[in-house]
């Protein structure tokens, strides 16, 4: 008697085997890193701030192809962030509610506004991979990816620390794959959210953040000039002078001034060009002219408070009464110094 019956089972297998669709698709599943965090360290108000972080994409398909390949067409979208209400500007807030602005971008030149799909200019960073899937280990592609941030200059800035977190739909990867069984050759999808697409919300969660302090700048004075007085000074001789300055807002500043290159010990002077004759003089932070302004922190300089713009602190002179002074002209020089 013939045995037959092993035979019909294998070509059973076989047929099995050789039966799947050409249409059929791999198992294609894209992942991202999370990135560092987008640090700006010391912002200014003065100049712009530029910083970097980079994280890693990652595609990668099953093992169910024969000698086959995968192209994916993927979009990396960036929201506002938690501290943003739009992308422009993107904003990171303080502990105290204060703002600053910045933006993220997708190229180093910053040009090119980094969105999310869905927003207004649509403007996300679409990825494209094309990697082979070899029969039994599968296949994968990765690529690195850049944030390029930015702090513009010029904003009336307050100390302190600023944050913006970026998580769920702030980041997010969007998908479609093309991977045709038994060697045909692959296509990249149209677009990374068409039939069939896969979406991956809180795919790289991180946080920007920055720092500002206290800080001052824009620095200013003018001259007090007392005019021509009689030789003979019989009364108090008062003029004003100023002092600019801009601080970030909050910052604590103080302005001292020393008592000048020609001072006999605490007393002013201004001194007739190269000659000994002097004329004493005094400088005051209030127009009663009651608080000698000088150079000891905490004691007689002028303090204050930056609020982000131009401040100007008033000088009230006086060349005081009863000095006998050859004609001429006098001066003297005083060195303002700021602390913040």
């Amino acid at each position: 008697m013939s045995r037959r019956f092993p035979l019909y089972c294998l070509l059973v297998a076989l047929l099995a085997l050789w039966g799947w669709s050409p249409d059929a698709r791999a198992a294609t599943v894209c992942t991202a890193t999370t990135p560092t965090v987008l640090a700006f360290g010391n912002a200014s108000n003065t100049q712009t701030t530029d910083t970097t972080t980079t994280f890693t994409v990652t595609c990668a398909t099953a093992a169910l192809a024969l000698l086959s390949n995968t192209k994916v067409t993927l979009c990396v979208g960036l929201g506002p962030g938690s501290a943003s209400t739009s992308m422009a500007p993107r904003q990171m807030r303080s502990t105290a509610g204060d703002i600053l602005n910045y933006q993220a971008y997708k190229d180093p030149a910053r040009s090119q506004i980094w969105g999310a799909l869905g927003n207004a200019s649509n403007n996300v960073l679409v990825l494209n991979f094309d990697y082979a899937v070899p029969l039994l280990v599968g296949g994968s592609q990765a690529q690195t990816v850049t944030i390029y941030g930015r702090i513009p200059a010029n904003q009336a800035l307050a100390t302190g620390s600023y944050s913006s977190t970026f998580a769920n739909a702030d980041t997010v990867l969007t998908y479609a794959a093309d991977t045709p069984l038994l060697g045909a050759p692959a296509n990249f999808p149209s677009a990374c959210n068409i039939g069939g697409s896969t979406t991956n919300n809180n795919a790289f969660p991180f946080t920007a953040n920055a720092q500002v302090p206290g800080q001052c700048y824009a620095y200013s004075t003018t001259d007090l000039d007392f005019g021509s007085v009689a030789g003979f000074i019989t009364s108090n001789v008062d003029q004003t002078s100023t002092i600019g300055l801009t601080c970030t807002l909050r910052t604590a500043w103080q302005l001292g001034l020393d008592n000048g290159t020609n001072a006999l010990l605490t007393q002013r002077r201004m001194r007739q060009g190269a000659s000994t004759q002097y004329v004493n003089y005094e400088l005051y932070r209030d127009g009663a002219r009651s608080n000698r302004w000088g150079n000891s922190l905490d004691t007689d300089t002028l303090q204050g408070t930056g609020t982000g713009t131009a401040q100007t602190a008033t000088v009230y002179g006086r060349v005081l009464s009863g000095q006998t002074a050859n004609p001429g002209s006098y001066s003297d020089t005083i060195t303002v110094t700021i602390t913040y």
